[in-house]
């Protein structure tokens, strides 16, 4: 049985479960419960505070988990991160008041910074060679230079709205973050196995959700040309229509650069254009 933590509120929680949902993996839950069973897959879901979650990993009451890359440089000793997930996208920044000078990060020299993230912010000083002294604080950190506790926090940003709202501005991002499955350092070969197959699931519905399935119609001269202008697979299906000389081509192309290919293929002759969403792709 593979046991799994994901957080029990916030917002790596729902990202998850529909992770798993897509996975084939459904949970069997209550309201408050904190341990459920899954469904189509011999696991165990803990709903633990995010916090807490390095330390569970550590001493092995689960064997894996998905949370940010941030708490792994904050927490994340001696574990592993096996994939990104691609969900919960975030950066952990230096921000100050918006009416204060900054000139460049060495401007922090010998401020108070206030954060959450004490291990994140001193590694970044440590490489700068910049002093300062940090204010330790659990939550609401955005409030410390308001009220005179701090001059600088670090903390992590998604959107900035809050920081707009505090008066503050980025000035420096000491990382990007994003959701990952870790893994601990104390797991058992069966659960080793186990996680092998749970990340080959991962990796179908993230692929996936980067690809598009594409049919197209073309003359079959303009077939070498279309054909290079679609990579993502070895190379694409060809069969031929009822049309003499023209022929249907099947193959996926990268979502993130949709219009940029779809541009491409009608200049190289491409008709008839069709692009469907994947719901799992297995390599």
């Amino acid at each position: 049985m593979l046991k799994i933590a994901i957080q029990k509120s916030g917002r790596l929680h729902e990202d998850s479960l529909k992770l798993l949902k897509s996975c084939g993996i459904s949970i069997d839950n209550r309201k408050d419960q904190l341990k459920a069973t899954a469904r189509d897959f011999p696991m165990e879901v803990y709903y633990l505070r995010n916090g807490d979650i390095p330390q569970y990993l550590r001493d092995g009451v689960v064997d894996v988990a998905v949370l940010g890359e941030n708490l792994l440089v904050e927490k994340g000793e001696g574990i592993t991160s096996r994939l990104a997930l691609g969900f919960s996208k975030c950066r952990v920044s230096i921000a100050v008041p918006k009416d204060s000078q900054y000139d460049g990060i060495h401007s922090l020299a010998g401020k108070r910074i206030a954060t959450s993230y004490p291990e994140t912010i001193k590694q970044f000083l440590a490489q700068q060679q910049i002093e300062a002294e940090l204010h330790i604080i659990n939550g609401s950190v955005e409030i410390a230079p308001n009220i005179g506790l701090a001059d600088a926090i670090c903390d992590i940003v998604s959107s900035g709205s809050t920081l707009f709202k505090n008066n503050l501005k980025e000035v420096v991002t000491i990382m990007e973050s994003q959701a990952v499955l870790a893994e601990g350092p104390e797991v058992s070969a069966s659960a080793k196995d186990l996680i092998e197959k749970l990340l080959f699931r991962f990796k179908a519905v993230l692929r996936a959700k980067e690809s598009r399935y594409i049919l197209l119609n073309a003359p079959n001269d303009k077939i070498e040309a279309i054909s290079n202008i679609l990579p993502v697979l070895k190379s694409p299906t060809i069969l031929p229509l009822a049309e003499a000389g023209w022929s249907s081509l099947h193959s996926v192309i990268d979502a993130h650069r949709f219009w940029e290919v779809i541009d491409a293929l009608k200049a190289a002759g491409a008709e008839d254009i069709l692009v469907c969403p994947i719901e799992k792709m297995v390599l």
